[in-house]
This record gives structure tokens, sequence and C-alpha cells, in this order.
């Protein structure tokens, strides 16, 4: 029986030895990827893809790419988050698509307030935000929003590095919905970091703009795949009420 939210939650462990006798359904972990798909993302522009390894060679792969870690090792099949953050034209023109056929294809004229405000948002907002050239741009932005700041509050991480952690934000809470998924489903996993993501972008034929947010680990827990016990801060050190 799947878990609830909080059961699944409680039952993910970062596992680095799999399973070797258990397979994974392939169906259940992309229905996994469905779920990371539906995670909150910066403006909607849902700058990720998912690359969804279960080919034994490209796995195989993966493994030297991941530094020959038992989590890459002993998975059954691989999730790969990309984040896109070079796409973002692509996304803003798909949003507004959209949204005007939500609005019900009308012309411009008879648009409410409200449904202008939300056009211009990606129309005009997200390119001045996201267009940059060589990072110059983001940094005169970043001065003038800056000044803005002196008056008002005002929205100040525009350079091209601020722009890359927002859409590696977004690529983490997706990798996180699909890691509660699959502990839902009593599917184990495992992020991993460590990795030569230069390697990877090889393997998966990746542009230069696509930068790799994370590679998961998927199986069904050894015994002592788990290295230890969960350790976490006192939550007083950490919970904070006003």
């Amino acid at each position: 029986m799947e878990k609830t939210v909080s059961e699944a939650i409680s039952y993910r462990r970062s596992v680095r030895i799999f399973n070797p006798e258990i397979e994974l359904d392939t169906n259940i972990v992309k229905e996994c990827i469905k779920n990371a798909s539906l995670a909150p993302t910066s403006s909607n522009l849902q700058l990720w893809e998912f690359y969804h390894l279960t080919d034994s060679s490209i796995l195989k792969k993966m493994t030297k790419a991941c530094l020959g870690q038992n989590a890459a090792k002993t998975a059954k099949q691989l999730l790969i988050v990309v984040v896109r953050k070079d796409l973002w034209r692509k996304r803003a023109a798909a949003n507004i698509s959209f949204l005007k056929k939500s609005f019900g294809n009308k012309s411009a004229s008879d648009y409410s307030k409200r449904e202008k405000f939300a056009l211009n948002y990606y129309e005009k907002l997200i390119p001045t935000v996201y267009f940059d050239f060589l990072g110059i741009l983001g940094w005169i932005k970043f001065l003038i929003f800056q000044v803005f700041g002196l008056f008002k509050p005002t929205y100040r991480q525009v350079r091209t590095s601020d722009m890359r952690i927002v859409a590696h934000k977004s690529a983490g809470l997706a990798a996180q919905n699909f890691m509660i998924s699959m502990a839902a489903q009593g599917y184990d996993t495992c992020p991993m970091e460590g990795s030569d993501t230069l390697k990877i972008k090889k393997i998966l034929g990746l542009p230069f703009g696509a930068e790799i947010n994370m590679v998961i680990g998927c199986g069904v827990r050894d015994d002592g795949g788990i290295y230890g016990e969960r350790f976490r801060i006192p939550f007083e050190e950490v919970y904070h009420q006003l």
C-alpha cells in the first residue's frame, strides 16, 4: 500500500547499496518522474529536463562518471535532473501561449488588467531578468536594482549567477518530489553530487547550456545499504518562530 506523505518522508534515506535481485517497475518510476514535473518552479518556467536511464550500457558509463560510487554502481535505474536555463525563451513562450489560450485568444485590447499583467510578466519582465551578454548586462541590472532598492523593496537577484541559482533551486524541488514519490512506492533513491558533470553531459548528448543538477540512483535498499542511523541537528537549533 502506498505510504502517506509523512510516512514517505520518514522512510526516505540516501541508500548507498541497492539489492541486486530486485528490479524496479519502469512505469512506476516514470510516474514518480511525472510527480517531479509537478513541483513548484520559479515563474512557472520549468527550466528542467529529466533523463530516465534504464539501459545497462548507459548505466555502466554513468557509474564511471559518478566516480564509481556504490549508489550508481548498484542502481537499477538512474534519474538525471538537468537544468535548462538556456531554454528560458522557449519556456516563456509556452507560458504566453497557454495564457492566451486560457484567456480565450482575444485581441490585446480586450484583455483585462489582470490578463495584461500576466502576459507582460512573460513578454517583458522575464526577458529583462533572464537576458544577458557575457554576464555584463547582469551586473548592470544588478546595480540598477540596488539603487531601486534604496527607495522600495526590490527583487535583486538578476545576475547570471543568480538566475542559475534560481533554476537549480527549482530543479532541486523537482528532485525532492521524485524521491518522496519513490519512497511512497517502497522504492529507494540516493541523490549524488559527486560526479564528472562534463562526462555526464557527453553521455546524455546535452548542449553547452545544460547543467547537471543531480544524479539520483534508484533501486530497493539492500542489507547494509544505509550506512548509519539518521542524524539531524536538533530541531530547536534550526527552527525559529518570530
